[in-house]
């Protein structure tokens, strides 16, 4: 009788690297990176190691070197220095996110594409991601026109793609509706179409500022974690209402609805590999428990094998950097 052997394709590493089945590239990777206002240097952000709130300057040194190392793509993310109650920085022409995509857009021209997260939440006072009404409730129409002026705001100033997240009834249709109106045709959409109502964004929170008011959460508007018939079907409403690529968030612990949208749609799916997915590596790896180059690089790898064509990940310049 014959034995069979599969371990004889697994013997080296080159033959390891021959066989394998999937690969993260450079290119399938998007950088989110924040800009504040009103700050002078760089401030680190003690829950995420490694990551800045950045100024326009170290912004634009920062995407000029990605970009030499390879990455394609970085998403922008604003810190305002005043915040009100229907987060009016987020279309203010003079905003910080609108100022810093000048500034990248001459810096980088089409090399880079310069994405924009279109939500409100950082604008906010009260950190919700819409107007809140008298029951303390996001009103979800109101807030569309809010997505609508920001939309118009990121691309009057220079974004080829925004990102809205706020995940409100409509908002794609509304977005796109009012892009081509105004003569942003070309300005796509990489809609948060499932994104759910997670415990893994407090270090995200950290790097925005974002407090909701009275111990709030957002669980009216994100998604349930427990469901994902319903996931598709906000995915399916996303690409009715015009969306370019859709987006699922978290990432890592939600691998089963990127692979069941990626077998579903014919759009490029994209998944956020999100801060606290990204800080539990580094903590893990401070206290010694985990190699945390070897764990990253299998997040990201699970990521792609699930079926995602974008991951959108703190390890960014990471993993550029290892793979020169």
């Amino acid at each position: 009788m014959t034995t069979i052997r599969p371990r004889r394709l697994r013997r080296t590493a080159a033959m390891r690297e021959l066989m394998a089945e999937t690969h993260v590239r450079v290119d399938d990777l998007i950088a989110p990176l924040f800009v504040r206002e009103g700050i002078d240097q760089p401030v680190p952000i003690d829950s995420l190691p490694g990551v800045v709130q950045h100024t326009r300057e170290s912004l634009r040194a920062e995407v000029s070197g990605l970009a030499q190392l390879g990455v394609k793509s970085v998403i922008l993310f604003g810190v305002p220095s005043e915040k009100d109650a229907v987060g009016s920085g987020a279309s203010d022409p003079n905003g910080i996110v609108q100022l810093a995509l000048g500034d990248l857009r001459a810096e980088v021209g089409d090399d880079v594409v310069v994405m924009t997260d279109l939500c409100v939440d950082e604008y906010t006072d009260h950190g919700h991601c819409g107007i809140v009404d008298e029951h303390g409730s996001v009103d979800n129409d109101a807030t569309l026109d809010l997505y609508v002026q920001a939309a118009l705001a990121q691309a009057r100033a220079g974004s080829q793609v925004v990102a809205p997240s706020g995940m409100m009834d409509g908002q794609v249709a509304a977005i796109r509706t009012a892009l081509d109106a105004e003569q942003f045709s070309e300005v796509a959409i990489l809609a948060y179409a499932a994104k759910y109502a997670s415990g893994l964004y407090g270090p995200f929170r950290d790097a925005v500022d974002v407090e909701i008011a009275d111990g709030g959460d957002r669980r009216g508007y994100q998604q349930d974690y427990r469901n994902v018939r319903e996931a598709q079907r906000e995915i399916d409403l996303d690409i009715a209402e015009g969306a370019d690529m859709i987006m699922v968030k978290p990432a890592l612990a939600y691998l089963d609805v990127i692979a069941e949208a990626a077998a579903r749609v014919d759009l490029p799916v994209a998944a956020y590999h999100v801060s606290g997915e990204y800080a539990m590596i580094h903590a893990a790896a401070q206290n010694g428990w985990i190699d945390g180059d070897a764990v990253a690089l299998e997040h990201l790898t699970a990521i792609k094998r699930a079926g995602a064509n974008i991951i959108l990940t703190y390890f960014t310049r990471w993993f550029a950097e290892q793979h020169q």
